[in-house]
């Protein structure tokens, strides 16, 4: 399917209907994929709608299949797009059909065959044997390839965002959840669970497109609820550590709403994910919506939880986060070693979780002037995460420049240019120019 330049695209839309506006014309352009045929049927509905591109546009968004249907073809070709691409669909057998099927439910670039072929549990026959056969998976590729319906790119495939809408269209009700159930439970279960890892981060960028898209078709037909708010709050860690935390948030948001709805707004699933979206809201300046997520979610642990339960010590560091950032230094301490005093017992002396909450209580600790107590508990927070992660996590750097600043302040520049060099090489050999290599290096 040949397509235009996008400067092509736009002058293309600009010249035959005479319109001025270019952000509305690049949007269409982007929506449209650039094919020329799509291309030419928004022109002529321009023109005999006397309409605008803008208009157009938010038409095409939000009535797709009934505004290309209604539409008369246009004059320098035989058929709509959607009319030519169904006669194509229709002539697929019916293995590369539900193939096709199933990638209409994804992001539009990269699909991985990787992601496609593990996916065998969570599809319908024929599909989930044909996924499962190398020769038979090939055999449907060629055939979608053969009617335009599909590109080959090494290791992936890319089906364009105006066939899948097509395809979309033409399948009923039933079909339609079949397989916006299928894409979100196979993204879901291939978003990595430590998507905060920074080990993971590549398998998370390249699924990130895919989870988003799946979500939101699972969003719109109400399918798949527990999958997308899975990978929803998923996609906002990883988010969160990639310091997009505006698309953090939103994801997030969702998220939240997604749990409350299937489980309700007390149940201790709904207040992991308050947990996460206060953290993010924290990094984003607002403290109060912050501290009143960690809050809400603290209440819901208590109510569900024994009193010494770690989901109840992880809402208190997060209380105890807020408040020091409004820095209410002395009820943040205290939220703190409430959190130390269920970890150290619930998790043991030992444990990674317990070693974030001593980093929090010794940055608290140095806030408050006891430089000391800070250095200890910033230094057996460092122990336990070289004894669980080696010397070159990124929980480590944090670390490291945590106690740089303290020994900093006790006087001791040789300790923490030492403290602050090894962060430093940690968080850049991981990161690069990362924000938080950048805070190190500041």
């Amino acid at each position: 399917m040949e397509k235009f330049q996008r400067d092509e695209s736009i002058e293309f839309l600009l010249t035959r209907t005479g319109e001025p506006d270019q952000v509305a014309a690049n949007e269409l352009a982007e929506e449209l994929g650039d094919l020329p045929l799509a291309l030419e049927q928004a022109r002529a509905y321009v023109e005999r709608t006397g309409g605008t591109l803008s208009h157009y546009l938010s038409l095409f968004r939000d009535r797709f299949q009934e505004l290309w249907r209604q539409d008369e073809p246009p004059q320098s070709y035989d058929q709509t797009i959607a009319t030519t691409w169904s006669m194509s669909i229709e002539q697929l057998p019916q293995a590369a059909a539900d193939l096709l099927n199933f990638c209409a439910f994804f992001a539009p670039d990269d699909i991985s065959r990787e992601l496609i072929a593990g996916a065998a549990g969570k599809l319908p026959q024929p599909l989930a044997s044909v996924v499962s056969d190398d020769l038979a998976l090939d055999g449907a590729v060629a055939e979608l390839r053969s009617y335009s319906m599909l590109e080959v790119g090494g290791d992936s495939w890319s089906v364009h965002r105006l066939v899948q809408a097509v395809v979309r269209g033409r399948l009923s009700d039933a079909a339609r959840d079949v397989w916006a159930a299928a894409a979100a439970e196979v993204t879901s279960e291939a978003f990595p669970y430590d998507s905060d890892e920074v080990e993971n981060w590549p398998t998370c960028s390249r699924l990130l497109p895919h989870a988003l898209a799946a979500a939101d078709h699972s969003e719109g037909l109400g399918v798949a609820a527990a999958a997308a708010g899975y990978m929803l709050n998923q996609v906002g860690l990883y988010l969160q550590q990639r310091a997009q935390l505006f698309q953090a948030r939103a994801a997030l948001e969702r998220a939240v709403k997604i749990s409350e709805e299937a489980v309700g707004s007390n149940d201790p699933l709904a207040a992991v994910r308050l947990g996460n979206l206060g953290n993010v809201l924290r990094g984003l300046g607002d403290l109060e919506g912050a501290l009143n997520h960690a809050k809400r979610a603290l209440g819901i642990d208590e109510e569900a939880y024994a009193s010494n339960h770690f989901a109840v010590a992880r809402s208190l560091n997060n209380v105890g986060a807020a408040l020091s950032e409004l820095k209410d230094s002395e009820g943040a301490r205290g939220y703190y070693q409430r959190a130390l005093n269920i970890n150290e017992v619930a998790l043991g002396p030992d444990h990674p979780d317990l070693a974030i909450g001593l980093s929090n209580m010794g940055d608290i600790l140095l806030t408050l002037g006891e430089v000391e107590g800070a250095i200890n508990h910033i230094k057996r927070a460092l122990k336990i995460h070289e004894t669980a992660y080696g010397p070159n996590h990124l929980d480590i750097a944090t670390d490291l420049n945590n106690l740089g600043a303290a020994l900093r302040r006790d006087g001791d520049l040789a300790g923490a240019r030492e403290s602050f060099q090894r962060a430093l090489g940690i968080s850049e050999a991981a990161l690069g120019p990362w924000p938080l290599a950048q805070t190190i290096r500041q």
